[in-house]
């Protein structure tokens, strides 16, 4: 459970991220910070997309500042480091997030990478990465990753979503069922019509906690990396968010987020190798 007490850590972390962050190890000219200003709240607000649904992104919806989760608290601190307001842009959907892209509904992205779909955004660097695994009945004989792919097994998944990609370049015996969304495939597990859903750790042990009759199996079956994104052909915005995310990592904030989510299997990105 989030405390006010818990949530005061988190304010105390950030602000002494900002304390911290005027060290050379992050500095800033007025110039410089104009510019990433110009390009990254063009409206005069940072607009920044997230996956709501995601528990990875958001735990707790509600106005920007109520808002919980490890990309809204690093969106936050973000934010205010640009000397803007937060604006949070709601996706229900992966597709529509990406969809949002195109459009121009925001300037910034907090997502799971997917390199196919990363037409209209440039990646700032990483902050999370989370293993990929199933959930499945509790009944279920499937007990690791490597039990799903068994003939007659359906596992349903969300098209083109990482998950998909994966299962469908190395599944050899099981089949993909496609769902709109997860409460879809709980709802084919319950009705016997599936038997394992793939996605993300943290997602499918929300699921498990509210649903005790499934479980996550052990192991995972990749990892995925979650990064701050860009909308393409902002440089400066762009560089500017390249030196917050590493900073982020290197000055311990995005550990400190991580454990105020109170999400398992999540760990910070490594340091960028550039």
């Amino acid at each position: 459970m989030i405390t006010a007490y818990s949530k005061l850590k988190v304010l105390v972390g950030v602000l002494a991220f900002f304390a911290i962050g005027y060290s050379p190890a992050f500095a800033q000219t007025s110039s410089s910070l104009a510019a990433a200003r110009s390009e990254l709240a063009p409206t005069g607000k940072l607009r920044v997309g997230l996956p709501v649904t995601n528990p990875v992104a958001v735990t707790k919806d509600g106005s920007a500042d109520e808002m919980e989760g490890i990309a809204a608290d690093l969106a936050r601190a973000f934010a205010k480091r640009l000397g803007v307001a937060f604006e949070p842009v709601r996706y229900r959907t992966v597709t529509a997030l990406f969809e949002g892209a195109k459009a121009g509904e925001y300037d910034v992205a907090f997502l799971g990478y997917n390199a196919e779909r990363m037409t209209d955004l440039a990646l700032a660097g990483l902050h999370v990465e989370l293993g990929e695994t199933y959930l499945v009945p509790q009944a279920s004989q499937i007990r690791n990753v490597a039990d799903a792919d068994r003939p007659g097994h359906r596992i349903a998944a969300i098209p083109r979503s990482l998950a998909d990609q994966h299962l469908s370049k190395h599944l050899r015996d099981a089949t993909v069922i496609h769902i709109k969304l997860y409460s879809s495939g709980i709802g084919l597990m319950s009705e016997g019509k599936a038997d394992a859903m793939a996605g993300n750790h943290a997602t499918l042990s929300s699921w498990a906690a509210k649903q005790p009759e499934f479980r996550v199996v052990d192991g995972s079956l990749f990892r995925v990396a979650h990064p701050l994104a860009v909308i393409k052909g902002r440089p400066a915005g762009l560089a500017y968010a390249k030196e917050f995310i590493e900073y982020a990592k290197a000055s311990g904030l995005v550990q400190q987020v991580i454990d105020q989510s109170g999400l398992s299997g999540v760990t910070v990105a490594p340091a960028s190798a550039q």
